[in-house]
């Protein structure tokens, strides 16, 4: 007997929607967990790794040592030659090797243009022992037109000369250079004069190899009482000596004309045996 035209049709209508529930009721979602369910399940969240840019904005000191009440040492390179003028359509920090045709023309000695003294001072002070043991206080410099810029003893200059002239030419333009991620200023440009930063119980001790006063650096720290803040003032520029003010003592540390770099060398590499700092 043959079925009424359509009925086949309906009962495949029937099947194909009752399967189409099934296969919802097989898609629905799970349900939602808990936030403790979700707490206990997940693994907490790795924090990012520093970026090579992070590392390059500052080493910071451990807590207990940048907290020591200890006596510490604070270095002033005087007359640095940092200087920024317009070279072609760019503003650039003014160096012998690559400007000298351009200072020529305008009647200055190439000479006088070495802000790579300042950097390779820098990396003396900032790569010591002596400042990673906490020790040093700040580092000041005062270029040769008079503007002075306060250096954090945590902040890391850069190795290479090249990025070091970026980064005194950004400071000069913008005043300032902040830690990345960070409010806390690096360096930054300050009102004059330096003293107004310095200990009131310090020693300022002036370097000149044209000073009569040939000491041993060993010996000469050893007889500083203790608890007293030294002040060491060291030239930042390719000749000639500092002349200033507040320094209380005019010293020479070798029968040899030195670099400022190597003065500085003598002089933590002092501090560090009177300090016992290994």
């Amino acid at each position: 007997m043959t079925r009424p035209f359509g009925v086949k049709g309906k009962k495949r209508k029937h099947s194909q929607s009752k399967q189409d529930s099934e296969e919802e009721e097989h898609q629905q979602p799970p349900p939602k967990k808990t936030v403790a369910e979700e707490s206990k399940e997940s693994p907490p969240r790795a924090e990012p790794a520093p970026t090579e840019e992070d590392e390059l904005s500052g080493i910071p000191i451990a807590p207990s040592e940048k907290e020591s009440t200890k006596s510490n040492v604070i270095f002033i390179l005087e007359k640095a030659s940092l200087e920024v003028a317009k070279v072609g359509k760019t503003y650039q920090l003014l160096n012998s090797d690559d400007h000298a045709n351009f200072l020529r023309k305008h009647n200055k000695n190439p000479g006088d243009y070495r802000p790579d003294i300042t950097h390779q001072s820098l990396l003396s002070i900032l790569d010591s022992p002596l400042n990673k043991a906490g020790r040093l206080r700040n580092v000041y410099i005062r270029t040769e037109k008079g503007v002075l810029i306060e250096v954090k003893p945590f902040v890391r200059i850069p190795r290479t000369f090249k990025r070091f002239a970026g980064v005194m030419l950004e400071l000069l333009q913008k005043l300032s250079i902040s830690a990345v991620g960070k409010r806390e200023k690096l360096l930054r440009t300050i009102k004059n004069p330096v003293t107004q930063y310095l200990p009131v119980n310090s020693r300022k001790i002036g370097l000149s190899y044209s000073s009569d006063k040939l000491v041993d650096m060993d010996d000469y720290v050893s007889k500083i009482s203790s608890d007293m803040d030294l002040v060491f003032v060291v030239g930042a520029m390719a000749h000639g000596k500092i002349e200033t003010d507040y320094t209380e003592d005019y010293i020479a540390i070798s029968g040899y004309p030195l670099s400022a770099a190597y003065c500085i060398t003598r002089i933590t590499g002092a501090l560090e045996r009177k300090w016992k700092i290994l």
